[in-house]
């Protein structure tokens, strides 16, 4: 049944297949399809869900999932149409910020359907994402964003985010983890 606006809640298991091809549309718009391994398992495995009866986002700001543990790190809100079709995705996780001494939330990937953007919709999944940010009285929302993605660079300088120059990324993955796993053996 369509609303007046678009609707906002947290991914439950049957939106696993619509999870993956927002991952896969996100991953061909920033030219990396080739590396995508997730899979319709590996998201259920890997995901906090909300209950199928779960309507919306909390109203208390914190999000009414099974809880994130080592296995199910990841947390994923999903933006809807007013139609009700999907528009887009927020997948996060819970991060620590050693020198304030409190929580933060890192964004790991926001994508809205090029077929949706100019609607509000990457705007209304960051400020549901503040909102559980600061209910749970935490430091900091960040995330990464590819230097030659221009559009959402400015996007988001838009609604107050600042870019971080003085730091740089890094990475270990692939054979280099294993590698590094094993550095002292």
């Amino acid at each position: 049944m369509p609303s007046s606006g678009p609707i906002v809640r947290h991914a439950r298991r049957e939106d696993v297949p619509t999870i993956l091809e927002l991952i896969r549309e996100l991953a061909e718009y920033e030219r990396l399809l080739d590396q995508v391994e997730a899979t319709e398992e590996k998201l259920m495995a890997t995901i906090a869900f909300a209950p199928s009866d779960a309507p919306h986002v909390s109203t208390t700001g914190l999000p009414q999932t099974e809880p994130t543990s080592p296995s199910k790190p990841a947390r994923c809100l999903i933006i809807f149409t007013p139609a009700g079709l999907p528009a887009g995705i927020a997948l996060y996780f819970y991060n620590y910020s050693t020198w304030r001494a409190r929580p933060g939330i890192y964004l790991e990937d926001l994508y809205v359907k090029q077929s949706e953007r100019k609607n509000g919709y990457g705007k209304r999944l960051l400020v549901e994402l503040a909102k559980e940010v600061v209910a749970m009285q935490a430091g900091r929302l960040e995330w990464s964003v590819l230097k030659w993605n221009e559009p959402s660079i400015k996007f988001y300088e838009s609604i107050g985010a600042k870019m971080m120059s003085e730091w740089v990324g890094m990475r270990v993955d692939g054979e280099g983890l294993t590698k590094l796993a094993s550095l002292l053996d």
